[in-house]
């Protein structure tokens, strides 16, 4: 059983963060665990916490609609294993587990502050000089309302999607990090690179 892991929401967060490992400087060995969907992930945080032998537990989540909220809710769970998330950090949560615990860590998608999902995250490292980037807001924004049929409130995740679309090569978002599409050398980025450094870095060892 590995002793440490993070636990994502699904398959595309597994692929981009698996790819932003292999394109940033050197991050520590930790498993992805794709858990299938926000309530599976938020029923699993007991047992991962209380795992035999484990050591550091990271959790990536969407804010979607409500950042509050989704911190409440996995703060909760925490809690019931016997560990105190504290206070949100907006550069990421990390708690130092005591002798017997694990350090846990929260990253709250798409920045710790504000509503919004991964591919709120992912428009971040979008190059800032991409000629196509605006006209891909454009095209979604000059599909009529009555012609819509995304959920307004993902509008910026139909905006990605059709910049990706709009490649040489059409890529997911895990591949198109790979590839270089997207750049991992953003604020963003690079916080959330030095979020799992210091979860899953040296200080996690037992």
């Amino acid at each position: 059983m590995p002793d440490r892991v993070l636990l994502v929401e699904g398959r595309d967060d597994r692929y981009v963060v698996d790819h932003i490992r292999r394109r940033s400087p050197p991050l520590p060995d930790f498993e992805i665990v794709d858990k299938g969907g926000i309530d599976p992930l938020l029923a699993s945080i007991g047992v991962e916490l209380k795992a035999p032998g484990r050591q550091a537990v990271g959790i990536i989540v969407d804010a979607n609609d409500d950042i509050e909220a989704r911190w409440s809710a996995v703060k909760d769970r925490v809690s019931r294993a016997g560990i105190a998330l504290g206070d949100r950090d907006p550069n990421g949560t990390v708690v130092r587990g005591a002798a017997l615990e694990p350090d846990v860590g929260l990253w709250i998608m798409p920045d710790n502050r504000s509503p919004g999902e991964l591919e709120d995250f992912i428009a971040d490292m979008i190059p800032k000089d991409d000629s196509v980037w605006p006209l891909s807001r454009a095209y979604i924004d000059g599909i009529p309302a009555e012609s819509r049929l995304f959920n307004p409130k993902k509008e910026k995740r139909a905006k990605v999607h059709a910049w990706l679309a709009a490649r040489e090569r059409p890529r997911p978002m895990g591949l198109a990090i790979r590839a270089g599409d997207l750049e991992v050398g953003g604020d963003l980025c690079t916080q959330l690179a030095t979020w799992l450094r210091q979860l899953f870095g040296p200080s996690a060892d037992r």
